[in-house]
């Protein structure tokens, strides 16, 4: 192994950490029988295929072949490294590893060469929120920014408990102050928070404005969102695309809110920062936010995992409106259970909460409308409101466009359809099959539904040998992570070296290596000793394989004979070359490496 921890520290870090609550972090977990079961999140999952085991401390997905323990799953999750891998399940299980030490001429004006180190980018992130929250309470240059938050009635505890800072309004307060901790203007550059005036230039990208610190659900500051307390026409500014941070796949306060949305099964999604930490203030905290963007898919796909139902909660005016219809459209296609409601025109939900109180918010998320109601809504009063035969057409299109998807996406059965059909029938002047039909043309147009393809997510498939002796040495390994205790009865009959496929050899190699070395073996235990996520999946597929088809003892001694008898026929074709090319020296090795092979006898096991 590569990583740079010895496997006592591995070992440490898997055993402090429970697979059931670290999985339980990204997605919606469910007790069935003696293993728990959700959503996969490496591939476009609509039925729960992902499997989590608490005894042996394994994931599998049935669908998708993904597998493995824990750190395996934050590797896929995350994209991460090994190593890296490690060192965040042991930050979050309090475990204090080795310390990398990064000189100040690495992290100095050469620092670029960090570009693209998620690890390096949430130290320096985490650095920037802390300076940011002194800056707030610092008692003259916080003091404006702390008024603010009192006129907007956000408490002294949901400042501290939010993590709010105050981003100065200076061109290089954060830069001067970063390179006194040895941080470059570079590396803040490729986190997203400075801008490079010229080749050696850079000023503080936020600046005089409240600061909003974003976090995943791991409690990384992956990036920042900021209020401006002045004129800048910009009201609100997030963090640019980085190693760590998108928009369109990041939601504030999902971080506080996620065990509030598992237990309750819904999710409130609102637009604003101070709506989210209202909410939260109020005792309503399976309420998070979109970042200020439209809600997209990635959004969706995040919140499927955690909820079974969400509310999308937008100002009554044109803007919200419209921003509803898209992310209705964008749930529809993700088969979610989806409903909106609108605050009282002229208020944003902080100010809702303010006014009406937390039972109000609550009821007002309860009667929210469901989806394909809110869209006959919209179809019937666009309707009443326009004689121009353009607009009512691109309303009637629009409306069997989402019903068609609706269809598809499973959200809408045969009766509901037909009930559908045989009211809009007479408004748009068609008959029930002629509808019927413009649905089944629209259903062929969305084409097949859009796979799960978000970068570094995907699982890589492992090809499969269909050989005879490509199935006999992955039958070896799944006898022997069934039974390890068999290996005593052929040590010499087989080895590592017989693996030629690379994840076949990375696996037999970490598996003889705990028999060689007389570790107490189990799944989790080996899962610890190999990098590489295929190995990892294989191990868990080869293993569950294997405990299927039972009968191992014999199912060895087969594979076995049939890998001795490749290996026979392989050196007698070498002795029958070397002869007739005459290779003495050729002639002399094959004939050891012959007669060692026939001391591999499988047969010694059933004395």
């Amino acid at each position: 192994m590569s990583t740079k921890f010895d496997n006592s520290i591995i070992t440490q870090v898997q055993q402090a950490t429970d697979i059931v609550d670290v999985v339980s972090e990204h997605l919606n977990l469910e007790k069935k029988g003696k293993e728990f079961v959700g959503l996969c999140p490496f591939h476009a999952d609509h039925k729960p295929s992902m499997y989590v085991n608490p005894v042996k401390q394994i994931f599998k997905c049935f669908a998708c072949g993904a597998g493995g323990d824990v750190f395996k799953f934050i590797q896929l999750r995350e994209n991460l490294t090994f190593p890296a891998a490690i060192e965040r399940l042991a930050e979050r299980a309090g475990i204090k590893l080795p310390k990398v030490k990064i000189s100040r001429r690495s992290m100095g004006v050469n620092g670029s060469q960090f570009d693209g180190d998620p690890k390096i980018a949430a130290r320096v992130n985490n650095w920037v929120s802390k300076f940011w929250q002194e800056n707030l309470r610092h008692e003259q240059k916080g003091a404006f920014a702390r008024d603010y938050l009192q006129q907007r009635k956000i408490t002294d505890d949901s400042a501290r408990n939010w993590e709010i800072g105050f981003a100065l309004d200076g061109w290089e307060d954060l830069i001067t102050a970063a390179g006194k901790s040895k941080i470059s203007p570079r590396l803040l550059l490729s986190c997203g928070l400075a801008v490079a005036k010229e080749a050696d230039k850079f000023y503080d990208k936020f600046r005089n404005r409240l600061m909003f610190p974003i976090k995943d659900v791991t409690d990384r500051v992956v990036g920042f969102g900021g209020r401006t307390l002045g004129d800048d026409p910009a009201k609100y500014m997030n963090s640019p695309a980085t190693v760590l941070f998108d928009k369109s796949n990041s939601l504030y306060g999902l971080d506080k809110a996620r065990h509030s949305i598992v237990s309750t099964g819904t999710v409130v999604v609102v637009e604003g920062y101070t709506d989210v930490i209202m909410a939260h203030q109020f005792g309503c905290t399976n309420v998070v936010a979109t970042l200020g963007t439209s809600f997209t898919d990635g959004h969706a796909r995040i919140l499927r995992r955690f909820a079974k139902r969400i509310v999308l909660v937008f100002d009554n005016d044109v803007a919200g409106v419209e921003a509803a219809n898209r992310a209705l459209e964008v749930c529809l296609v993700q088969r979610i259970d989806i409903k909106v409601a609108f605050v009282t025109e002229g208020k944003d939900p902080c100010d809702f909460l303010l006014t009406s109180g937390k039972e109000a918010f609550e009821k007002m998320a309860e009667e929210a409308i469901d989806v394909m109601d809110y869209k006959w809504q919209r179809l019937t009063e666009g309707l009443d409101e326009s004689d121009n035969y353009a607009d009512r057409r691109a309303l009637v299109d629009q409306f069997l466009l989402s019903v068609a998807t609706a269809i598809r996406s499973g959200k809408l059965d045969p009766i509901a359809r037909g009930l559908i059909v045989s009211k809009i029938s007479p408004i748009i002047g068609l008959s029930a099959d002629q509808v019927n039909r413009e649905l089944k043309r629209l259903h062929q147009r969305l084409g097949t539904n859009r796979n799960f393809a978000v970068k570094n997510q995907k699982v890589v498939s492992i090809a499969a040998d269909g050989t005879v002796l490509g199935k006999a040495k992955k039958e070896v390994l799944e006898v022997l992570l069934n039974d390890p205790g068999l290996y005593e009865f052929f040590a010499d009959a087989i080895g590592p070296d017989d693996f030629t496929e690379p994840v076949l050899k990375e696996v037999a190699e970490a598996l003889f290596d705990s028999m060689h070395d007389g570790d107490d073996f189990s799944i989790s235990a080996l899962l610890a000793k190999v990098e590489s996520t295929e190995a990892s999946s294989l191990i868990v597929n080869l293993s569950d394989i294997g405990e299927k088809k039972g009968d191992l003892r014999r199912r060895l001694e087969d594979a076995l004979a049939v890998i001795n008898e490749h290996s026979s026929r392989q050196h007698r074709r070498e002795i029958k070359a070397a002869l007739v090319d005459n290779e003495t020296e050729a002639l002399r090795k094959v004939t050891l490496s012959l007669q060692k092979n026939n001391k591999r006898n499988p047969g010694l096991m059933t004395n």
